[in-house]
């Protein structure tokens, strides 16, 4: 018996709406923008047109689908056949916590607006398609260390475009 350890290998993530528009994506594994937007376009139609008492699981080509909708978004992860779906639906809820916690109540609207942070968050949980960090304080405290940066960066440039300096 081979003992499989808790990691999984995600390929992509993907965000959208209940209409179908891509909101964020992120790819773990290369492929063709050709291949990409094919992909993205089967995916979305195939969860779309799936009824919502439906299992959030399903075998698609040579993968494992994981997706969870919250409130008008759907959030998509693309995992190995033998790996861990539950982990993955709880890595989903993971970051839909952390995104409710740095906006207040996310919305499609602030995926939208703040892309770059939605992204940074992503990228904190996960590297090169494994889970990086479980620990929601831990992730808390990185963002909070970015914005620290990012507020002091422009406030040097803002002081720096008054002198007169490029």
């Amino acid at each position: 018996m081979r003992i499989r350890p808790l990691l999984i290998m995600i390929h992509y993530v993907l965000l959208f709406s209940r209409q179908g528009k891509l909101r964020l994506q992120k790819w773990y594994t290369a492929a063709s923008q050709k291949d990409k937007k094919r992909t993205t376009r089967e995916l979305i139609t195939t969860i779309l047109s799936r009824k919502s008492k439906m299992c959030n699981f399903l075998e698609w080509r040579d993968m494992k689908i994981v997706y969870k909708r919250y409130a008008s978004l759907y959030f998509l992860a693309a995992i190995d056949k033998d790996d861990n779906e539950l982990i993955t639906l709880e890595l989903i809820h993971r970051y839909v916590e952390l995104l409710d916690k740095y906006f207040g109540s996310v919305c499609e609207l602030d995926i939208i607006f703040n892309f770059e942070k939605a992204y940074f968050i992503l990228d904190e949980l996960i590297i090169s398609g494994e889970i990086q960090e479980t620990s929601k304080k831990n992730v808390v405290k990185a963002i909070a260390a970015q914005d620290l940066l990012q507020e002091e960066t422009e406030a040097i440039r803002g002081v720096l475009d008054e002198m007169g300096i490029p």
